[in-house]
């Protein structure tokens, strides 16, 4: 039996499928669970972070519409911990039941999490995170007019609104999440990159921001000295060439080659490429340790025969 500790990374496709009811993301949440309990089964304590950008996206939106001096809507900062709250509640209780099916006697708590970020970090003056709907050019101006808010052109689609991605400084609830692993129960933790904040005069203070929820995880598993960091994506393995005729899948590949990849653009921004960075920057600050990019549906071959693009040092 394995004993090490692993921090999983969900993607947002582990959670959302097209239907975004409350009963599809809890039923796409049940077959998540299933397969990282096998983890569980194998011996190893689990960290699980996920992402939230479909849900915070459906939240801002659901604000914006109700937005009303009886009813304001609320700034992004609680928008991000609300998902945390939600998706962090249906995953608790789809591996609590996963575990107790199982005979397995173990809790499972999710913290909604804060992360410090730099307030002089250079994002907050280079806002690139797009959010929220798209608008014509006018609404766009007029929003921008009547709030400080930054809007800019998305890729000949519309409008949007873009926030600041700051990266990562330090996990806040750093030394619960250690002693609730420590004390051997299930964590869900960081959701959605965790909840900006900043120090102001001995304060934290909630901003207008979204951490990348690859960089978030790859701090918290740094953090906690974790054995292993797998991010899980909608592909098995990562590809260089793809969809190209000389396609090839990564298998096992070092620090350098994947750096030597993503000096040929070979990985999407915003996609591919923050999951490519976090995995690497895990497999340097610890070395020994392995970062993995494969899919949910993998983990099985990841734990019986090391399948998936695992990163090493």
């Amino acid at each position: 039996m394995s004993n090490r500790k692993i921090v999983v990374a969900l993607g947002g496709n582990a959670i959302l499928s097209d239907n975004p009811t409350t009963q599809a993301q809890k039923d796409a949440l049940k077959q998540t669970a299933e397969f990282l309990v096998k983890l569980i089964q194998n011996g190893d304590e689990l960290i699980i972070t996920h992402g939230n950008g479909p849900q915070v996206g459906n939240l801002l939106l659901q604000n914006i519409a109700a937005d009303s001096e009886k009813n304001p809507a609320f700034e992004l900062d609680s928008l991000v911990a609300m998902t945390e709250g939600s998706i962090g509640y249906w995953l608790q209780n789809a591996m609590q039941n996963a575990l107790d099916e199982l005979g397995i006697d173990k809790s499972v708590a999710s913290v909604v999490t804060q992360v410090i970020v730099d307030k002089d970090d250079p994002a907050f003056t280079n806002l690139s995170k797009p959010i929220g709907p798209f608008y014509s050019e006018e609404e766009a101006k007029a929003e921008m007019e009547k709030s400080d808010a930054t809007f800019v052109e998305d890729a000949g689609r519309g409008w949007r609104k873009v926030v600041a991605s700051p990266k990562p400084v330090a996990i806040k609830e750093l030394e619960v999440i250690r002693t609730l692993v420590e004390s051997g129960h299930v964590v869900v933790a960081g959701g959605g990159g965790g909840v900006p904040v900043i120090e102001e005069d001995g304060k934290l203070k909630g901003v207008e921001a979204v951490i990348d929820k690859d960089f978030a995880s790859q701090k918290l598993a740094a953090d906690l000295d974790a054995d292993m960091f797998i991010v899980l994506t909608g592909v098995d393995y990562v590809y260089v060439n793809f969809n190209k005729p000389n396609q090839e899948r990564l298998e096992k590949v070092s620090i350098e080659d994947m750096k030597k990849y993503i000096d040929e653009d070979q990985f999407a921004p915003g996609s591919m490429l923050p999951k490519v960075e976090a995995t690497i920057k895990f497999a340097e600050e610890k070395p020994g340790s392995e970062a993995v990019i494969t899919s949910l549906e993998n983990l099985e071959q990841l734990i019986e025969s090391n399948a998936g693009t695992i990163i090493t040092k």
